[in-house]
């Protein structure tokens, strides 16, 4: 399926692109009910659903629009994943509740910002946050992130409407 060699370590983590024998670990990590409120994933997330997802991410990797890797310590087991979508400026991660409380959102957003910056020449990344998400704005904070001016985004999906708010981080050499 994958092909391509971009691989990121750092902070203890290694960033690794999904491969087809990660599609057990993509459903268990996704089929969550926190993952399911707050993103606009499939749910129930179920084989087809991760299978419908790894090609997805394939075919926009292809495409140069979005990177998405798994986050791992070991280089092996997917804890979660950190995306970034260059055509928004957007970075994104997920992290399994099995895997949460160790870090690996701001170490993995980290490594992604750095990226971003750096290899694709992104000079500022956003994050999209609802207010009420207190561990998602704590990993904002920690990663260097800071709450944007621009506008909030309204957004409805699975029958619930809700704000996203915009978080930024700008390379310090801008």
């Amino acid at each position: 399926m994958n092909t391509h060699p971009l691989r990121l370590t750092g902070l203890g983590l290694i960033l690794r692109p999904w491969t087809d024998d990660d599609l057990d670990a993509v459903q268990a990590l996704f089929d969550d009910p926190d993952v399911a409120h707050r993103t606009p994933l499939e749910s129930p997330f179920d084989p087809g659903a991760a299978l419908r997802y790894l090609d997805s991410a394939e075919r926009a990797r292809r495409a140069g629009e979005r990177v998405h890797l798994a986050i791992t310590t070991d280089g092996v087991t997917a804890c979660g994943e950190v995306l970034l979508n260059r055509t928004t400026r957007s970075i994104g991660y997920v992290v399994g509740a099995a895997h949460r409380g160790q870090g690996l959102a701001v170490r993995a957003l980290r490594l992604m910002t750095e990226y971003a910056h750096t290899t694709a020449a992104l000079p500022t990344v956003i994050l999209e946050i609802e207010p009420d998400n207190g561990a998602s704005i704590a990993v904002a904070r920690a990663a260097g992130y800071r709450p944007s001016a621009s506008a909030p985004e309204t957004v409805t999906d699975k029958g619930r409407t809700y704000s996203l708010h915009p978080w930024e981080h700008t390379h310090p050499a801008v």
